[in-house]
């Protein structure tokens, strides 16, 4: 049986609908914060589409944002944007970028 994952699903199908990518990457890093188990809260999106061509990295964050208006606007909390052309990707040989661990709330040493 697999688990559903509600804002997951619509995060990667809107992100597909919008920039047509040739990698999406969507990680659910919730688990990683303090969060109840199963949350859908923080997100890292790769999203590596010729739409980002002759644009900066804000304008770029800010296409996602809309994209995402409705999710960010309610359950997710944190959203990390890696943004590429497809030139850029393979230039930089890229993996999806490592996300830092929380050190928020209960999970501070």
């Amino acid at each position: 049986m697999q688990e559903s994952r509600p804002v997951q699903s619509a995060i990667e199908s809107k992100l597909t609908t919008t920039f047509q990518p040739v990698l999406l990457d969507v990680v659910n890093e919730s688990h990683m914060h303090s969060v109840p188990p199963g949350s859908e809260t923080h997100f890292k999106v790769v999203v590596v589409s010729d739409q980002f061509s002759g644009k900066r990295s804000v304008a770029r964050h800010q296409m996602i944002y809309k994209a995402l208006a409705e999710e960010v606007a309610g359950p997710v909390h944190a959203l990390a944007i890696h943004t590429y052309t497809a030139d850029e990707w393979n230039r930089s040989g890229a993996v999806s970028p490592a996300s830092p661990q929380c050190m928020g709330g209960s999970k501070a040493g």
